[in-house]
């Protein structure tokens, strides 16, 4: 089984969300599809489609405005959040301890949180990218292994530029390695940046790779149905 996750980002009204899950309501796959949507739009699963969350606070509760904490996405019926998304990292200055502390709060709350790292285009350009993965996994990983990991690197998100397979699967290759070191080596992993019909099962046969992370290919059914189909 592998894991294909949608992520909306800022996207999607209720009308767009109901069309969409109708769409792939009799899809027929022995994977797990999760769609990460705004907060407006969640629920539990429905149409067999498992809904995931896009954030969460560090905090239970108290004094802080517009954040959502782990027990309300529980009280939703939420199984799964991401954390730590390159987005979230750059607009929003959340560092591998913000990170690791939201993970820990969703875990707390029976959450399963899909923890983002990835290098950016300076990283990479400078030979530094196995250092900055490794430093980040090791960084923003609970010491609970309740979690999955989703590679992505920051310069191919939104950018219609890939890593190569052989670098995919170097980077995997560490990563896997790393998280066996700490005793975690059952852990999901995901990769994500630039996902499309095109390279989806490329993508997903690389080893290691237990799934994909998807960005604007997976706000329509049109885009979105023929990733899920190509992954076996």
């Amino acid at each position: 089984m592998k894991f294909i996750v949608g992520n909306w980002k800022m996207n999607g009204t209720w009308d767009e969300k109901e069309t969409f899950l109708k769409a792939l309501k009799n899809v027929k796959t022995n994977n797990k599809i999760i769609i990460c949507m705004p907060f407006t739009l969640l629920y539990g699963n429905d149409h067999g489609i498992t809904i995931g969350a896009q954030n969460i606070s560090e905090y239970n509760n108290g004094a802080y405005t517009g954040d959502i904490s782990g027990k309300m996405l529980k009280d939703a019926d939420i199984k799964y959040v991401l954390v730590g998304h390159s987005e979230r990292r750059l607009y929003h200055n959340e560092t591998n301890a913000i990170v690791k502390a939201k993970a820990n709060a969703a875990i707390k709350n029976g959450i399963t949180p899909i923890i983002c790292i990835g290098e950016t285009a300076t990283d990479k350009n400078a030979g530094r990218t196995m250092t900055v993965v490794k430093k980040m996994l090791l960084e923003c990983i609970p010491k609970t292994c309740k979690y999955i990991i989703a590679y992505e690197p920051r310069w191919a998100i939104g950018s219609g530029k890939t890593p190569t397979k052989e670098e995919i699967t170097a980077i995997f290759e560490m990563i896997h390695k790393t998280l066996h070191q700490v005793g975690c080596e059952n852990i999901a992993l995901l990769y994500g940046g630039s996902v499309d019909s095109t390279n989806a099962k490329q993508f997903a046969n690389v080893p290691h790779v237990d799934g994909l992370l998807v960005g604007g290919a997976s706000l329509k059914s049109d885009t979105f149905l023929p990733i899920i189909k190509s992954i076996d």
